[in-house]
């Protein structure tokens, strides 16, 4: 049990992550969404977690980073490999049968089969980042009560002491839509010595789900814990746009994007029955007209409804 007030706020000093050096990185797309209906999986509650415990599960996982490891050879880029963890923490672990320890176990063999990754794609690839996923406590979509950070560092620290146990480079939230949650995830990483980027998720109005500018979450979270860096995910370049009309030096903080495919408000997709795969031309488009508001962006790749394709098209 952790006691209230018990994780610092200062920020860890980062590993050597060629991103923050401006190395252009490929990352990949929605992995649960191109499972799902490309490939037919069944995802309950959309955790691809499970798959790392068979070996059917691990080789189609390898198919898919394989995917991405060749657009970063084609884009002349590093590579961040994602572990398939963005549910597996306690709440979403629990619902699906993962004890503690087995959660712990499925985090570690996570950042194990990216490493066995790194060492196949060594070769041809040289900068490969291994990153360990996190996920919101809640629902990206319907997020519901939005934990303080002494709430939310005491939740997400057993799978970011796995994960930074396990190996991996750097720990990476995606879809958060709290401040709350994102100032205790940096305290989490920081009492586990791990490097921890933020990616916040943004509504059609560019603010995040509770209302909060993009621009007052960044400033919030760096003041109170300093993350490696931030990144924007679970949104279209539409929606992202409206989030970058604020002009600040914020604006540099941000490394990495990962669109959603769809225009559709997150209420729209989380109703939808099919599969919005979007206009990959507009995504390209609207992705070449922002990145030349962010000057530090590194990172580029997919969320929901994304695949291999438009990554390749943000790409090219």
């Amino acid at each position: 049990m952790v006691e209230e007030g018990a994780f610092g706020g200062g920020s860890v000093n980062a590993k050597t992550l060629p991103q923050l050096d401006g190395r252009p990185m490929v990352t990949d797309g929605g992995m649960e969404t191109d499972l799902i209906f490309h490939h037919g999986v069944d995802l309950p509650l959309f955790a691809a977690f499970p798959l790392i415990d068979n070996a059917e599960g691990r080789s189609l996982l390898t198919s898919y980073y394989d995917e991405y490891a060749a657009i970063a050879r084609r884009a002349g880029a590093g590579l961040m490999l994602e572990s398939a963890t963005w549910r597996a923490s306690s709440d979403w672990g629990d619902r699906l049968g993962y004890s503690p320890a087995d959660l712990a176990r499925v985090n570690r063999d996570a950042i194990g089969m990216l490493a066995e990754l790194r060492e196949r794609y060594r070769g041809d690839l040289a900068d490969v980042v291994i990153s360990g996923m996190v996920g919101p406590r809640g629902d990206g979509y319907q997020p519901g009560t939005e934990p303080g950070p002494d709430e939310a560092a005491g939740y997400h620290v057993a799978q970011i002491e796995a994960l930074a146990a396990a190996g991996a480079d750097i720990v990476s939230a995606y879809t958060l839509t709290s401040i709350g949650e994102a100032i205790g995830i940096v305290r989490a990483a920081g009492s586990a010595g791990v490097p921890v980027a933020i990616s916040f998720t943004t509504e059609t109005n560019g603010r995040l789900p509770g209302g909060e500018p993009l621009a007052e979450a960044i400033i919030q979270v760096d003041a109170a814990a300093s993350p490696a860096y931030f990144q924007v995910n679970c949104a279209h370049p539409v929606h992202v746009a409206a989030a970058l009309a604020e002009p600040g030096s914020w604006r540099e903080r941000i490394y990495g994007v990962r669109y959603n495919a769809s225009t559709r408000s997150h209420a729209e997709l989380d109703e939808a029955a099919d599969l919005d795969e979007g206009d990959i031309d507009l995504l390209a488009d609207r992705h070449r007209r922002l990145a030349a508001g962010l000057p530090a962006l590194a990172i580029v790749g997919g969320c929901c409804g994304t695949d291999a394709r438009h990554v390749e098209a943000l790409w090219n």
